[in-house]
């Protein structure tokens, strides 16, 4: 198994995912259905940043991410109307978030990018322990990361999405089903074939 990394700059957004609120984000699309804009504020003020991440890892660019970003809570207030309860509201927002990214990978396909987000979440997975105190034990992390981030952006878009969505933004298989419009056996194919292939890529790390 591969070991999992922690990312200083990661802890506030997985303690975001780890709130319990008072009202679901399904109970928050619906007051905002009825009129209600404080609720859309909230939802753009819990997944603004969560979907900045996400985006970033498709595009490379920080700034062009948060365009996005922007692009999909247009989305969000313009097509309102078209969310059904049925679905759950994360999933419905991840995959307006994955469409608008893969419009702009079409757009600049002939463009590589080497940049993308900081991973990760999963602490069975990837977690390295810090044996190296200091400046020396930081100098070290931060060139891991980076070969790291090299890696997983090399991956193939199909394999990079579903690694993104369950190690980074840990989302469930059935989530990530919805969002790829696939059976969730082909997900869990798709990400132990990734996680294969991130262990052959960085078996000098681990």
């Amino acid at each position: 198994m591969m070991k999992s990394i922690y990312y200083n700059s990661l802890e506030h957004s997985l303690e975001q995912n780890k709130k319990t609120y008072v009202f679901s984000d399904e109970h928050l699309m619906k007051r905002f259905q009825d009129g209600d804009e404080n609720a859309y504020e909230t939802l753009v003020s819990r997944y603004k940043d969560k979907l900045h991440n996400f985006i970033y890892f498709f595009v490379g660019d920080k700034d062009l991410a948060e365009d996005l970003v922007q692009d999909t809570m247009v989305r969000l207030f313009t097509k309102k109307h078209y969310y059904k309860e049925v679905a759950k509201f994360s999933t419905w927002i991840y995959t307006i978030a994955r469409n608008l990214s893969n419009s702009e990978l079409r757009k600049r396909k002939n463009r590589k990018t080497f940049t993308i987000s900081e991973l990760s979440k999963d602490k069975s997975n990837y977690d390295l322990k810090d044996e190296k105190p200091g400046i020396e034990r930081r100098l070290e992390l931060k060139y891991d990361i980076e070969q790291i981030k090299i890696t997983i952006n090399k991956l193939s878009r199909t394999f990079r999405t579903v690694i993104i969505l369950r190690d980074i933004e840990d989302l469930s298989y059935v989530d990530i089903s919805k969002i790829e419009g696939v059976p969730v056996g082909t997900i869990k194919s798709r990400i132990n074939r990734a996680r294969l292939q991130l262990r052959r890529e960085l078996k000098d790390l681990f």
